[in-house]
This record gives C-alpha cells, structure tokens and sequence, in this order.
C-alpha cells in the first residue's frame, strides 16, 4: 500500500513541473488537494486499511499530503508574481534545463587523430602559408613547365606585389615539405596538414577545397621498406588493426620510385562492389622515395641522403573510412550528419 503512496509522489512531482499558469495550478489544486481531490479520496479510504499497517500508512499519506500542499504554495509565489516558466530559477524542484553541447566537426577531428598518430613515431608539424609562390608549389616539387597541374583550369593564380614571382592558391601541401628543407639540415621527419586548392568542377567526389597531409621523412640510408613501414602502421591506427593494404606502382614528378595505397574495401571486404568499382581496393594516399632531383633544389646531397614523402586527401579518406557517400556532405552544416560524428 505504501508503494502505491512512492507512485503518487511521484505522479505530484510530475505534475508541478507542468505548472506554469494560474489555471495549471488551479487544476493541481482540485486534483490533488481539494475535498473531492486525490488525497482526501486517500484519506477517507484509511478506515479500510489493515490495522497491522494503519499506523505507517497513515504517516505516510500525512506527508504525502504535506508534500503536495508545500509544492503548491511554492508555485502559487512565483504564479501569483506573474513569473514565467523560464523565470522559475528558484524552484530547485523543476527538472534542470538541457542543452545542445557543440563537437569537434568530423574533418577536425580526423586532422588531430591523423597528427596524434605520427607524432607518435616521431613526426613533428609545420604549417605552412595557403598563398604560395610558383617556385615552391612546382619548380622546387620538381613539376615541369608543361606539366597540366600549372595550367589555368588547374590553379588559382592570383595577383601579387612581385611582378617577377607568380603566384597562387596551394595545389597541395607540399610546398610545406620544401620550406622546411630549406631552414634546417636533415634527418628531418615533418607532417604537413592543411587546405589546398584546386579548380575543379564540384562533384560528389571533388571539390574546389580540400584538406591534405603530407609526410616527409629524409636522412641517410632511408629506404622503401621504411615508407611501407610507416604507411602501415598508419593504415592499422586510423582505419582498424585487422585492415588489409597493398602498393601500387604510380607515377609523381616529385617521388621516384612512386607509388599509391590501398586499403580493402571496408563494405564489400575484397569481395568487389560499387563503391570500390568491384576491385576489392580503396585508393588513400600517394608516397614514393623523394627524387634526387628535389634535393638539389635544397642544397641536399642526394649522394648521401635519401628519404620518402606521402600525401592523402583527409575528405575522401574519410570518405572511405564513414561510408561518407558524397563529399559534399562535410560543407553543407546539417546537423543531422555532424551528430552521427
């Protein structure tokens, strides 16, 4: 019987948290209180109650009576003052507000966890400027003057105060590679994260916009067994330990020898399907042991060192690694898609 009483108590916490105008608690009061309310239902019931729990029993509904009546005074204040709802901020027996906390946007996110990971093995960061000069984002890059990167339709060239210089928006982050060469001697172990530009047509797998990594590592005696190496362990921390790669030969102006990575194809498993063009493979990152010609451009001896560089795009390794089905989705601000991240 008293439990009975517990599921009234609550049942009156309720419902003064649904009181906020004077007919709300007038309601509460002819619920509750009045003489054909609840509780004086409750009380006129007492006589049939079981002498062995009538004593307690009977406690019990003096409280539960005293608690409903002290709840009532206190809405009348605040009511009888006019206040609102949301000026109730004395009443420590309403339900506490709740708000929308804000996150990390996914892209961010994968940013720090890919920087966390190779910083791990020893990379350090350096960022790079988005407005770069000619020489730094191809000739040094060793990109030729009739490669289709340079063309217009490729590159945002802007306007600049040397009219000897051309200059433009980054293609990749690259250039941050060769700055860093530039300023400090090897070894030199270096990630390069941040946006670069390209003038391509929008699409669901492109954009005029994106965000790259870019990894250098140079010192004597560096070798491919290194590149695959690190590649690896990478692969296993951002997409699963149980995550199968391969190596692919490709070809870059700036790496010889070249090559691409793979990753399975997280829906199909290697089995082959739309997603990955029914080859089982999920193309990431570009990588190949950096060409002696490069170092020439940074007073490097390629007679003595050697080192690998690697690039991937964060959008559409992300892509892959969500199921992501168009890249768009990361710019458009829906709500509905940041909170699944």
């Amino acid at each position: 019987m008293i439990d009975n009483l517990e599921k009234f108590k609550k049942e009156i916490e309720e419902k003064a948290s649904q009181i906020t105008s004077p007919e709300a608690l007038e309601e509460f009061r002819l619920y509750y209180l009045s003489r054909k309310g609840l509780l004086n239902d409750l009380f006129e019931n007492l006589k049939n109650i079981d002498k062995s729990i009538k004593g307690s029993y009977g406690k019990a509904l003096n409280d539960l009576k005293n608690f409903a009546i002290e709840i009532f005074e206190v809405k009348s204040k605040y009511i009888s003052k006019g206040k609102t709802k949301g000026s109730m901020i004395d009443d420590y027996t309403l339900p506490g507000k709740t708000f929308n906390t804000g996150s990390k946007h996914l892209l961010t996110q994968a940013l720090e966890d890919i920087t966390k990971i190779f910083e791990r093995i020893g990379f350090k960061v350096y960022e790079g400027p988005e407005i770069e000069d000619e020489y730094h984002n191809f000739d040094a890059l060793n990109t030729p003057d009739y490669h289709p990167s340079r063309d217009m339709q490729d590159t945002f060239y802007i306007s600049g105060k040397d009219k000897d210089k051309k200059y433009l928006l980054r293609t990749h982050t690259s250039p941050g590679q060769i700055r860093v060469m530039e300023n400090q001697q090897p070894p030199v172990r270096v990630i390069v994260p941040g946006k670069s530009y390209r003038n391509e047509a929008i699409s669901s797998r492109s954009l005029s916009m994106f965000h790259q990594v870019e990894g250098l590592y140079v010192d004597k005696n560096v070798t491919f067994r290194e590149l695959k190496g690190t590649l690896d362990f990478f692969a296993k921390e951002f997409f699963g330990k149980d995550i199968k790669t391969r190596l692919r030969p490709s070809f870059f102006p700036f790496t010889e020898p070249s090559g691409e990575m793979d990753v399975e194809c997280f829906l199909c498993k290697s089995k082959g399907c739309r997603i990955c063009k029914y080859t089982g493979w999920l193309e990431i990152l570009g990588c190949g042991m950096v060409d002696p010609d490069v170092f020439k451009f940074v007073n490097y001896d390629p007679e003595v060192y050697s080192g690998f560089a690697f690039g991937m795009g964060i959008e559409r390794t992300l892509l892959i690694r969500h199921g992501i089905p168009d890249i768009r989705m990361f710019y458009e601000n829906d709500v509905r898609f940041l909170k699944q991240f």
